[in-house]
């Protein structure tokens, strides 16, 4: 489907829209979503998916949930991984510690895992709407 500036959007896309005057038949057809796009309209309430992902809240939680979940599944001692959250500036740096034993195998070989973790961390946090890095902490 294109809009009016030529761009295709394909189910899955997410897109944000000006508010539309839903009385005109030919704004209706402009608006024809897929099942699947994630959409904001602007002036209007998100839809209850989109709600979930925009709260700030929730965007923060997900990167630390989601790298304290990698770190315990990688760790030989998962009781001793701690996360430790530093908000800032519209992103959050989150500190990792795990036991000295299982530092080689978060790490990696040539540091591959840890920024493999970094990346899903950091996608995770975007999807939240933040930005999320990772420091692997050596105590």
């Amino acid at each position: 489907m294109s809009d009016e500036f030529g761009e295709d959007y394909e189910a899955g896309d997410i897109n944000t829209v000006d508010t539309v005057d839903y009385d005109d038949e030919a704004d209706d057809e402009a608006v024809a979503y897929e099942d699947g796009d994630i959409n904001t309209v602007s002036g209007s309430s998100p839809a209850p998916a989109a709600a979930a992902v925009s709260d700030g809240g929730a965007g923060g939680e997900m990167p630390t949930t989601v790298l304290e979940y990698l770190a315990r599944s990688l760790a030989d001692e998962p009781e001793a991984v701690v996360v430790r959250r530093d908000d800032r500036r519209g992103s959050i740096v989150l500190k990792l510690h795990v036991a000295p034993r299982d530092m080689g195998r978060i790490i990696g070989r040539r540091g591959r895992t840890a920024q493999a973790i970094r990346t899903l961390v950091g996608a995770a946090g975007a999807r939240g709407g933040v930005q999320a890095t990772v420091d692997i902490v050596d105590d």
